[in-house]
C-alpha cells in the first residue's frame, strides 16, 4: 500500500516550505534540458519554458556536438520509458546552424524506447517564423499561388517561413544583398523543406518597388534597424494584401507598418508589426514547451512547431 505523503496542519513538517515537503517528491517532475550552443544559456528561454510546463531546468552553454550525446544519455537512462515524457530537451543559441547539427546529435544518441522528445529553436527562428507564417494563413485563407516576397530571405526565420509558405502552395521569392548568399539559402530551403523558391538581389532597398509586382504577401525578415520598404513603395499598392515587419528597432523595416499592429488595415494592406507576431509567438513558445512533456517521441521543428500553431489558432 502507498504510504500516504500528505503533512497535515498540525504536523511537524508543517512549518517546511512546500518545496521542501515529502509530497513534492511523490510525483514525477518535468525536467527540461537546456543545450545552448551560445556561452551563456538563453535566460529568456528559461523564463519562457517554467511559464510553458518545466519544473526545472538543467541549462548547459557553450554545447558542441561532441557533448550532445553522454548529456542526452543522462536524460534517457535515468527513467523508465512510461516515465520518460516527463523529460525533454530544448535545443537554442544564436546560431541556427549550430541548433541544426545540436539536434541531429540529440536524435542519433536515442533509440527506441529510451526516447525524450526535443525542440528546436535557436534564437527563436521556428517560432518566430511559423508565428508570421500563420498571421499571413489566418488573413488570407489559402496561399496556393500567391506571390510571396521575403526580404533578408537569408537569414533562418526568412528560410524558415519562405520554406512554411512555399509549401502552403505560395510562390515564393527571398532576397539578399549579395547574389551568392541567396543562391546559398534557396539551395538550403529548397532542399530543406522540398518546395521550390526563387531568390533575386536587392543591393538597394529604394529598389524594391521593382520586386513588387503581383506580391499580395510582403514579409521583413531583414537585419534590425535597416528600413528595406519605404511607406510610398507599398501604401496603396494595387496587388499587396499582407504585410509583415519582424524588425521592432528604429527605423522599422517596413516604414508606416507600427511594432504593435496585430491585423490592422492600412492603406487597404493588413498589417502586422514585429510585436504584434511577438506576442504570438511568446504564447506558441509556452505551448510548444508544455506540449514536450505530453509524450517522449516527438521532433518540435518548424513544420510541427506550425502544426502547433495552427491548432492554437482554430480553437482560439
Amino acid at each position: 500500500m502507498r504510504r500516504d505523503l500528505r503533512v497535515a496542519a498540525d504536523s511537524p513538517l508543517s512549518h517546511f516550505p512546500p518545496s521542501l515537503r515529502p509530497e513534492a517528491y511523490s510525483a514525477m517532475r518535468n525536467l527540461l534540458l537546456q543545450l545552448d550552443s551560445s556561452r551563456l544559456p538563453s535566460v529568456f528561454d528559461q523564463v519562457v519554458a517554467y511559464d510553458g510546463g518545466a519544473e526545472q531546468i538543467m541549462s548547459y552553454g557553450g554545447v558542441t556536438p561532441e557533448d550532445v550525446r553522454d548529456l542526452v544519455h543522462g536524460c534517457i537512462f535515468t527513467r523508465g520509458p512510461k516515465d520518460l515524457r516527463h523529460t525533454a530537451v530544448w535545443i537554442g543559441g544564436n546560431n541556427m546552424s549550430q541548433g541544426e547539427q545540436l539536434l541531429a546529435m540529440a536524435q542519433d544518441a536515442m533509440f527506441h524506447p529510451l526516447t525524450v522528445s526535443v525542440m528546436l529553436d535557436s534564437n527563436g527562428s521556428n517560432t518566430t517564423a511559423v508565428a508570421a507564417v500563420v498571421k499571413v494563413e489566418q488573413t488570407l485563407g489559402n496561399l496556393k499561388g500567391r506571390k510571396v516576397l521575403i526580404l533578408g530571405g537569408t537569414g533562418p526565420v526568412g528560410q524558415r517561413a519562405a520554406g512554411l509558405l512555399a509549401k502552403d502552395g505560395a510562390h515564393v521569392t527571398i532576397t539578399s544583398r549579395k547574389p551568392e548568399q541567396g543562391e546559398k539559402a534557396r539551395q538550403f530551403i529548397n532542399a530543406r523543406f522540398e518546395v521550390p523558391v526563387e531568390a533575386k538581389t536587392l543591393s538597394d532597398p529604394s529598389t524594391v518597388g521593382e520586386l513588387l509586382d503581383g506580391v499580395e504577401v510582403l514579409v521583413n525578415s531583414g537585419a534590425a534597424g535597416i528600413q528595406m520598404v519605404a511607406h510610398k513603395a507599398w501604401a496603396g499598392h494595387p496587388t499587396l494584401k499582407v504585410a509583415v515587419d519582424l524588425n521592432a528597432v528604429p527605423p522599422l523595416g517596413i516604414e508606416g507598418v507600427e511594432v504593435q499592429d496585430a491585423g490592422e488595415v492600412r492603406h487597404g494592406v493588413t498589417v502586422f508589426g514585429a510585436f504584434g507576431v511577438g506576442n504570438f509567438k511568446t504564447k506558441l513558445h509556452k505551448r510548444c514547451i508544455g506540449r514536450l512533456f505530453e509524450r517522449n517521441d516527438q521532433v518540435l521543428d518548424a513544420e510541427t512547431i506550425a502544426d502547433i500553431a495552427r491548432e492554437m489558432v482554430k480553437k482560439k
